[in-house]
């Protein structure tokens, strides 16, 4: 069984992410497709190089940012231990939604003997303070440009179906929640020992000496996104003139299909372009920019984790 909850857990998300491939070109005549093949051609790639970079600049100041909550629970982490654990969770997102965090703890657990469940409660804590940050985006591109994006959120998500699946989540909580603190089972009191190690990694974010230092480097994560996707638009005549209110609805768009899926594979290029269909780009142009922005990311993600998860051995050897 545990094996094949491994192989549905890997497997799934890509199927979801071929058939989303398959979905957006099946629109497309051969004739699009070949226009498309000519954007990647066309393409100014210094306006990729930088895009690049400052998504880099945002991979390191969350290295950097993480320290912080570790020095609040007593624990030292090396700067580039950080950097690699992060590129190496960035890179197995890739296969499985949200395994790159287990992996960051499991790094600094093996290199720095920072016990796991109070790594993964300051990054779960991170995490938590980084939702707060891709809310108030959301929230910004609302008020930018509410009637596009509600518009848009209205045809693609089904509201009636997520409303019951939300509340059997709610009733599963609710029923799991009081089976873990009042069942005296070895199992739920094991779990109890974990999440007291969670929660201590979470409230060191709100009780750590450099907040400031800590909130600063959450906002240079996020210009970096934003930066990011940003220079990104230039590389392409069609979209290098959009305004910051379509940057900003892009964007979150795009933040999202990466959230909720393996690195937006499949489903970062087809929402980036029906939402910059919204103000008049063509598909073509929409899902070609979707596919440059993210095929050079991801390209990206992958050597810099694949030489991570080389390097950190040998730098750690003494360890």
């Amino acid at each position: 069984m545990k094996v094949l909850k491994k192989i549905l857990n890997i497997s799934l998300p890509l199927l979801l992410g071929v058939f989303l491939v398959y979905y957006a070109y099946n629109q497309f005549t051969p004739a699009q497709i070949s226009e498309m093949k000519s954007y990647f051609v066309s393409a100014d790639y210094f306006y990729i190089g930088l895009s690049l970079l400052f998504m880099k600049i945002s991979h390191a100041s969350r290295a950097y940012r993480w320290k912080y909550s570790l020095q609040y629970l007593g624990y030292q982490s090396n700067f580039w231990n950080n950097f690699m654990a992060i590129s190496v969770g960035y890179l197995l997102n890739l296969t499985i939604p949200r395994s790159g965090e287990l992996s960051r703890a499991a790094v600094l657990q093996k290199y720095d003997k920072i016990p796991f469940d109070k790594g993964f409660g300051t990054i779960i804590a991170e995490r938590i303070i980084d939702l707060l940050f891709l809310l108030l985006f959301v929230a910004t591109a609302l008020l930018l440009q509410y009637k596009q994006l509600m518009d848009f959120i209205t045809q693609q998500i089904p509201v009636k179906q997520l409303v019951i699946i939300g509340g059997v989540f709610v009733i599963s909580g609710i029923v799991g929640l009081y089976m873990l603190y009042t069942s005296n089972w070895k199992i739920f009191v094991f779990i109890r020992q974990k999440i007291t190690g969670l929660v201590e990694g979470i409230l060191s974010i709100f009780k750590m000496p450099h907040r400031i230092p800590f909130l600063i480097h959450t906002f240079i994560i996020w210009i970096g996104f934003v930066l990011t996707f940003y220079f990104g638009t230039k590389a392409l005549p069609e979209t290098s003139e959009i305004s910051l209110g379509i940057i900003m609805v892009a964007f979150v768009v795009g933040s999202l299909a990466i959230s909720f899926t393996n690195g937006g594979f499949g489903a970062f290029p087809l929402l980036i372009a029906k939402i910059l269909a919204l103000y008049g780009i063509s598909l073509t142009a929409g899902t070609a920019f979707g596919w440059l922005l993210w095929t050079t990311q991801t390209v990206s993600v992958v050597v810099l984790g694949g030489l991570s998860f080389l390097i950190l051995p040998v730098v750690n050897k003494n360890k």
